[in-house]
């Protein structure tokens, strides 16, 4: 008797179905995270670039000092106001789709800037810039939070991390290398083909299945118009009013622009409580996590960028070091961001997002406590080490406290929540640095050595704060669950047997 089975006519083609779909997905997911990294690296590298670009470029189109820093403050009032509002716009359309077109138009912009014949158009062309990255940023995040799972998500943010921190190590050695070489304009030609590419393949990637259910959200498709545009009138004030405090005289300027910002923040309260499909979910916004999250991340930006500028005018202007000698005692700092990232979301797993992310915040703390009783006689070590504490305490927070966020978000909000936690880490720094210089103005004899000056003990406090946040975020292993959109009005919920 022939005893010899042949498979069931339905199961191979089932196999094979299967096999296919998961290649799809992994390939996706590759594609989603290959954009996110080097979107995000490519914005990073291009902040710490122009810096070294701006006196050739002053000189080469004869401006002068206040039409050069706006080609940095242009950018950044453009970005911090349009965040929030472009991860609803990824919401609602697809955040695939958004971060395409701020790609897409970023490698636009940088291609315009190097070829822009005056100052002028460089500025209109930088803010130009900053919309495009607006749009981009959120979606780095949204992006991943709809294509990998929750318990997976940590490990990408991380390598996302790590390769932003890699990438503003080396934004200064290559901004100096292409000046020397090839002059201003070469660094704004950097950012096209990656940004290029990206923009390509995004527009080329299947669109996750989890995307296409957010966007069926309800309400999302009310893009609260008066909302965003006081939002972004908050924003913008809020940091163009930082930027101008940190400016010789821009005292009363700042303080006017930071005025504005507390009274469009004010309306835009008002209206939000009382609009039918606000800009900021409440859901949202009622989340201890997400605020937590979102306050420690603003608090740490705050006191690392703050601690850097103060730092490194020590180190050049008061011991007298060249720029290299000081960008090497900064080195552990990007070695421990760029080593560190991949340990957090082992860590995450095993001591849950609060212990974790308080180790990194009292790292943090520690730093800048250490960095405030330094002397005019400090060498490399203590220096070297202070910068450590700094690195591994911001890279743990920053990977913790993003995983929470994007985490906690309900998968029809990624886009706000990663707009929220984009204007954190843009509106610190802006808040750190006019602190600082506001203390350096105001306080007798406080200069740039940290133990004789108030400037580094303030950022400390302000580290500190960051304690409070991380232990407001989820206690266990399994606290970092996405939390569960409402159900819908009016539908009973279904129940299956």
């Amino acid at each position: 008797m022939n005893r010899s089975r042949t498979p069931a006519p339905a199961r191979v083609p089932a196999l094979v179905r299967l096999s296919f779909l998961a290649r799809v997905r992994v390939s996706a997911r590759a594609s989603v995270l290959a954009c996110s990294v080097v979107g995000a690296a490519v914005v990073a590298l291009d902040g710490t670039v122009l810096t070294v670009a701006q006196p050739a470029l002053q000189r080469d189109l004869h401006a002068d000092v206040g039409q050069v820093q706006w080609t940095s403050t242009g950018y950044l009032v453009a970005v911090a106001s349009l965040l929030v509002f472009a991860g609803r716009l990824g919401d609602r359309h697809g955040h695939r789709r958004v971060f395409a077109v701020g790609a897409l138009g970023f490698a636009a912009a940088s291609a315009g800037i190097a070829l822009a014949p005056g100052i002028e158009a460089v500025i209109a062309l930088r803010v130009l810039q900053g919309v495009c990255g607006a749009l981009l940023q959120p979606a780095t995040l949204g992006m991943l939070r709809t294509a990998f799972p929750p318990d997976r998500l940590a490990t990408p943010i991380a390598v996302r991390t790590a390769v932003i921190g890699l990438a503003a190590a080396a934004g200064p050695l290559v901004g100096g290398a292409l000046v020397s070489a090839y002059g201003w304009r070469s660094v704004f030609l950097l950012s096209v083909p990656p940004t290029l590419a990206i923009g390509l393949l995004a527009l080329a990637t299947r669109k996750p299945e989890a995307e296409a259910r957010s966007r069926a959200a309800p309400g999302l498709a009310v893009l609260d118009p008066l909302g965003a545009l006081l939002l972004a009138a908050a924003l913008g004030l809020l940091v163009h009013g930082l930027v101008e405090a940190a400016r010789p005289g821009g005292a009363v300027p700042g303080a006017l622009a930071c005025a504005g910002a507390a009274v469009a923040g004010t309306a835009l309260a008002r209206h939000e409580r009382r609009a039918a499909h606000p800009l900021l979910p409440p859901e949202l916004l009622r989340s201890v996590p997400v605020v937590a999250g979102v306050a420690a991340l603003l608090a740490a930006s705050a006191a690392l960028f703050g601690a850097l500028f103060v730092t490194t005018y020590f180190l050049q202007d008061v011991q007298r070091l060249d720029p290299l000698t000081c960008a090497l005692r900064f080195l552990p700092l990007a070695l421990l961001m760029v080593l560190g990232a991949p340990l957090c979301p082992p860590l995450q797993r095993r001591h849950g997002p609060r212990r974790t992310a308080t180790a990194g915040a009292a790292l943090l703390t520690l730093g800048a406590l250490l960095l405030s009783r330094l002397d005019a006689t400090a060498g490399a070590l203590p220096v070297g080490g202070c910068a450590a504490l700094l690195g591994a305490g911001f890279v743990t927070l920053m990977v913790t406290a993003t995983s929470v966020v994007v985490h906690r978000a309900p998968e029809a909000h990624a886009g706000v929540a990663g707009g929220l936690q984009q204007t954190a880490m843009n509106v610190g720094p802006a808040l750190g640095v006019a602190t600082v210089t506001l203390l350096l103005a105001l306080v007798p004899d406080g200069g740039f050595v940290p133990a004789e000056g108030a400037a580094l003990p303030a950022l400390a406090a302000i580290a500190a704060l960051t304690l409070p946040a991380a232990l407001a975020l989820p206690g266990g292993t399994r606290g970092t669950r996405p939390e569960q959109a409402p159900p819908r009005p009016g539908r009973r919920p279904c129940v299956r047997s």
